[in-house]
């Protein structure tokens, strides 16, 4: 297997697909509010993602983990890319809003099967490289996307966006179809039938290798831990820059785009050092320092001290993600992938909808800054933590490539 040539190609195809994820999502913002004048209407989107991940991530893992991975993945890219193809000619914000959620659970499928397809694409010595520069790939996404799709709405329409979105979906399943068949010769799909005691079994396997990789499963909540209070965080960021900082929209836009730009640097930066940095440096240190610019950017009191925090947190935040998918990808056996990603996001999300809902309270009950600043300290003597748990001289092996876990027979 020409595991390069494979790596680059995934890498473009899933690249085209971000790249039309993020001129989609400024566009159909912008659709959402000429057609309701409504900013509730806008808001409303939001909450279809956790939505369509909660009534589905409990049963899509059973499929993930029976079917055959480059045919999911290209099924839920053509079905995306043909509901996306059917917004702009939508005159109701109730279609809009029932034809996003089949797209998000679609989503929900391509996800936790792409981590699979992946983890059984590249070879363990390559993964940490590889997560790095798909990790690059992303963050330009970010910084390319709203920016083309500022220009193509200015000088086209907000639909021709959306289409182009759709046709980025197509363009990657397209390319997933050149990909290896990496479940060639292995029992996939056929006439499995998903039951609520195949959910329970399976639900079971995913609690029994929690329990017995009890090391793992500390990292992954220390990790997840630091990673959700973030998210939590990040629902008041906007509100902080307006009201704490005083700073006006187009500072705001400039604050993206400088995290947009740390991000696509430390991603660089990452894809350069893979040999020089441990994995164990890439996780520990990459979510600490990311904290810490958590930490800068709500103890500021200007535009300067924000940007330097904003910087510190993109940069390194690219580091502790792509180590920490190289680190899963090593450590979660490859058959149980699907159903352990699944039920954890569910947990997960789960999880970050009652911390944003209780920092949003508590930030109304008292001083915004200082419930931040709170939260942002919490996620700091998380990852201080987590850094002391992984530089645990025992458990070097578990950051080495020939720690990889093998595939375990449990479907």
């Amino acid at each position: 297997m020409h595991s390069g040539k494979n790596a680059i190609l995934y890498i473009f195809g899933i690249g085209v697909s971000n790249l039309g994820n993020w001129i989609y999502l400024v566009a159909i913002n912008l659709l959402v509010l000429h057609m309701t004048g409504s900013p509730a209407a806008v808001a409303g989107l939001f909450i279809i993602r956790p939505l369509a991940t909660l009534l589905t991530n409990s049963w899509a893992g059973s499929i993930i983990d029976r079917a055959n991975k480059r045919r999911l993945m290209m099924i839920t890219d053509v079905i995306r890319g043909i509901l996306i193809a059917f917004i702009p000619f939508m005159s109701s914000v109730w279609g809009i809003y029932v034809i996003m959620f089949m797209i998000n659970v679609a989503g929900s499928f391509f996800g936790p099967t792409s981590m699979t397809y992946v983890t059984k694409l590249i070879p363990p010595e390559e993964r940490k490289r590889f997560n790095a520069w798909s990790s690059f790939t992303t963050s330009g996404a970010v910084l390319l996307g709203p920016a083309l799709s500022g220009l193509l709405i200015a000088y086209t329409d907000i639909r021709v966006s959306i289409i182009i979105n759709a046709v980025s979906f197509f363009v990657c399943a397209f390319v997933i179809y050149f990909l290896p068949d990496v479940d060639e010769g292995e029992r996939t799909g056929g006439r499995n039938i998903i039951t609520i005691k195949t959910l329970l079994q399976d639900w079971a396997s995913v609690i029994d290798f929690g329990r017995a990789a009890k090391y793992f499963m500390l990292v992954y909540v220390l990790f997840q831990s630091a990673t959700l209070l973030g998210f939590a965080l990040d629902s008041q960021e906007a509100t902080f820059i307006k009201q704490v900082l005083l700073l006006g929209d187009e500072d705001y836009g400039l604050l993206v785009s400088v995290a947009g730009a740390g991000y696509l640097a430390g991603s660089m930066a990452a894809s350069l050092s893979v040999k020089r940095l441990s994995l164990r440096m890439f996780i520990g240190a990459g979510m600490l320092l990311s904290s810490v610019g958590y930490m800068i950017f709500y103890a500021s009191s200007g535009l300067m001290a924000a940007v330097i925090g904003f910087i510190i947190f993109g940069f390194f935040s690219s580091y502790a993600n792509a180590g920490y998918t190289t680190f899963f990808q090593n450590q979660v056996p490859i058959d149980l992938m699907g159903r352990f990603t699944s039920v954890t996001r569910l947990l997960e999300g789960i999880l970050q909808i009652l911390l944003t809902l209780l920092l949003g309270f508590a930030a109304d009950v008292w001083s915004l800054q200082m419930v931040c600043l709170i939260g942002a300290g919490i996620a700091v003597l998380v990852s201080v933590i987590l850094l002391v748990v992984i530089y645990m001289p025992s458990k070097l092996h578990y950051y080495e490539s020939s720690s990889a876990t093998p595939v375990t027979s449990s479907t």
